[in-house]
């Protein structure tokens, strides 16, 4: 009987060891472009897992900051199986600031970058469930539909929903940010070479 049991509790860890590698293996959780950032003082100063400082926030919240150097600091601030509350954190920061009295008012803040940060933080704090993320992420779009970073970041986003259901549309949804050369390269060539490194995994599928 201990025996059955102790299979039993060997299955299931397994089970659950499999899921969150899975889970992991992500358009969210596998594209780690920040490396393509890390002579940037603001990014080498993040250390993954511990809480960022106020500066971090601050320069999220700076306007005229570089975009992408702004996503390079969510992307290693990063995310963790069991969830972070890195977007309310940042929250919280910009209600200090009198930057935004409600969640909503992100919605009407310019530049949309504000708005991309937040989408971005929220998406990496609970990867599972994006829904939300994604509907801030294409208001920022909208806000700057030249952007590389804006498009390619809120691509990633809706390609984490693609996740589960379509890993050909999961390839299509960035694919077609590469393609699309009207758009302002504001996103340094080896950061683009990471993201797409695992992207292109999903071209099969198409």
């Amino acid at each position: 009987m201990k025996t059955t049991h102790r299979i039993i509790a060997c299955l299931i860890a397994l089970i659950c060891f499999s899921a969150q590698r899975a889970a992991a293996d992500s358009p969210l959780t596998s594209t780690d472009f920040h490396q393509a950032y890390a002579n940037e003082p603001i990014v080498a100063q993040i250390v993954q897992g511990r809480t960022p400082s106020d500066d971090t926030w601050a320069y999220l919240a700076a306007p005229d900051n570089p975009v992408a150097v702004k996503m390079a600091i969510i992307n290693k601030i990063g995310w963790a199986f069991e969830g972070k509350n890195s977007y309310q954190l940042f929250l919280s920061y910009l209600k200090r600031q009198g930057i935004c009295k409600r969640e909503k008012d992100l919605y009407q803040k310019r530049p949309g970058d504000l708005l991309l940060s937040a989408a971005y933080l929220k998406a990496m704090d609970n990867y599972f469930n994006v829904e939300e993320a994604a509907r801030m992420a294409r208001r920022a779009r909208q806000m700057h539909p030249d952007s590389y970073t804006v498009n390619i970041i809120c691509a990633l986003i809706e390609a984490q929903i693609a996740f589960d259901s379509d890993w050909g549309e999961v390839y299509r949804l960035t694919d077609a940010v590469r393609r699309n050369t009207t758009l302002k390269d504001d996103m340094n060539d080896e950061a683009k070479r990471i993201i797409f490194e695992y992207m292109d995994l999903y071209g099969s599928d198409t």
